[in-house]
């Protein structure tokens, strides 16, 4: 398929077009820098410039492509202004983009940080969500929007905290999750197995306007998750302030549906075959 990505220079967008490519998609990818981004997109991929945040600029970019894979978001360090600005408005810019242009598809990666605080249960795409900070509150509204938009073919995918393929994210993560109980539990999944999950949505037929969870086969403890980049355990001291972050996704849709089966269905595994 002709595939326009967003997100093309963060970390879930790189590893992911060249994980389409592999698999005989063309890539178009929408950028504000395409200097920065013909420094991390695989050869073949077509760049073109533009911003979530001007419509002239998507119509262009959505023109003669099969399906839109929207990545691209105001994470940390972005204000509630921003992040509504990105995150929603921009979003639904492109999605009504796409269906003027005759897109097919549209893909749109949310965060497993909707639910909000679930006291470490597992939670399926129809349970309530409660989001505790702007990000996953304007992914929510991004995702009710684009449900509510007739004439687009909307799927979502709610991401967990995302690692693997060289990604320094869990190091990084590190001094936010400082404070957090060591026993406490958080959903993975590998780059590899997110790139899967697209390719699964995008490529086999599945129900009009419907959300799935992508996730590893375990939930590991924080302090494991630390150990595997030589961290001592998180020290417990904000225990409440971790409550926003101890939901737990359930996968259970995505393998029944399209057959999803991690590449790395543990942490440990990734580590053991070199890909963490």
């Amino acid at each position: 398929m002709n595939l326009l990505l967003t997100g093309t220079t963060g970390k879930v967008g790189s590893r992911l077009a060249r994980r389409l490519m592999l698999r005989g998609h063309r890539i178009r990818a929408l950028v504000r820098d395409p200097e920065r981004a013909c420094a991390v997109l695989p050869p073949g991929s077509a760049i073109v410039q533009g911003d979530l945040l001007d419509p002239g600029s998507l119509a262009e970019a959505a023109r003669g492509v099969d399906a839109v894979v929207h990545c691209a978001a105001f994470f940390r360090g972005a204000s509630a202004e921003q992040a509504h600005a990105v995150n929603e408005i921009g979003t639904m810019q492109l999605a009504q983009a796409s269906r003027a242009a005759g897109v097919r598809r549209f893909l749109f990666t949310s965060t497993g940080l909707v639910y909000g605080a679930t006291g470490g249960r597992l939670v399926a795409e129809d349970d309530p969500c409660e989001p505790a900070a702007p990000y996953p509150a304007t992914k929510l509204a991004a995702e009710r929007a684009l449900l509510a938009l007739d004439g687009l073919d909307v799927r979502i995918l709610r991401l967990p905290f995302v690692y693997g393929d060289g990604d320094p994210h869990i190091a990084e993560a590190v001094p936010l999750l400082r404070h957090f109980p060591a026993k406490q539990r958080m959903s993975l999944g590998h780059h590899a197995d997110v790139a899967q999950a697209v390719a699964l949505v995008l490529e086999k037929p599945s129900p009009e306007h419907r959300v799935y969870n992508v996730v590893d086969d375990e939930a590991p403890e924080l302090a494991t998750i630390f150990r595997s980049v030589g961290e001592p355990p998180p020290d417990g001291s904000e225990a409440e302030r971790a409550r926003s972050f101890d939901a737990l996704l359930d996968g259970s849709r995505m393998r029944r549906e399209f057959g999803f089966a991690p590449i790395h269905p543990r942490l440990a595994d990734a580590l053991a075959a070199g890909a963490a």
